[in-house]
């Protein structure tokens, strides 16, 4: 029995070990534009093998993203945008593929090519990166299109750099890796936004909420010691049985 308890009590304390890295996850990503937080719950896991089914196990599982929209606040910064809800911004990943994100704090590169503030490049339309000509002025329509007023032109004499390539897809159709950009699950294929997707001159803040982070790493932290003295315990009762034994 002592050999099944310290199990119990392991897996216990690695999936709070694992709640608490999530958890720190979501607050380092609390201060970036379009995050969106990651759901974590533990659950009971019935442990397969020989004998009775009546051991059970602590699992921690990976809910998903949390998809509600963040604040949204106002830079008047015309690169800036705040994507609406279930919309999502296509880039180019570290390989050159595809990848999604609610970034819209937008810049032009040195080589006039528009990115994130993280680096990847902005897809058009057309899925190339999206180069954007010297000009005196620029805006971002609601669907995506980019309008320029070329250098040394009056204001009236408007031109069209190219468009955002949006998406429409529910964030549980979408899958965060490593890089932090998300991809489609397996047999999704994404649809192209139409209509109203964005609001330029804004930027959609994460949505973490640190308080309620911290509240969640300080009941983690205290289940963890929980299992950890449930292990101590194990391991003092395994030691006064074997005591016990030793002096028959």
């Amino acid at each position: 029995m002592t050999d099944r308890a310290l199990y119990v009590a392991m897996t216990g304390a690695s999936a709070m070990l694992r709640g608490q890295a999530t958890v720190a996850n979501n607050l380092a990503n609390a201060d970036r534009v379009g995050f969106q937080a990651t759901l974590e719950a533990t659950a009971a896991k019935p442990i397969e093998g020989p004998g009775y089914p009546s051991r059970v196990a602590t699992e921690a599982r990976t809910l998903g993203i949390d998809a509600r929209m963040g604040a949204i606040r106002q830079t008047g910064n015309p690169l800036d945008i705040a994507l609406h809800q279930e919309r999502w911004l296509a880039v180019q990943d570290g390989a050159g593929a595809t990848a999604y994100t609610r970034a819209g704090d937008l810049t032009i590169n040195a080589n006039g090519l528009l990115s994130t503030a993280n680096g990847q490049l902005v897809l058009g339309a057309d899925g190339a990166p999206l180069a954007i000509p010297p000009s005196q002025s620029m805006d971002i329509a609601s669907d995506g299109t980019i309008s320029t007023v070329p250098l040394g032109q009056p204001p009236s004499t408007i031109a069209e750099a190219g468009r955002l390539q949006l998406i429409s897809a529910r964030t549980t159709e979408l899958e965060r890796g490593d890089d932090g950009l998300m991809r489609p699950r397996a047999g999704i294929a994404p649809q192209p936004a139409t209509g109203a997707s964005l609001t330029s001159g804004t930027l959609e803040d994460s949505n973490v909420r640190p308080a309620d982070a911290l509240v969640s790493m300080i009941e983690l932290a205290r289940k963890f010691e929980m299992q950890v003295q449930l292990l101590q315990r194990a391991d003092e009762n395994a030691r006064a049985s074997a005591s016990l034994v030793s002096m028959r």
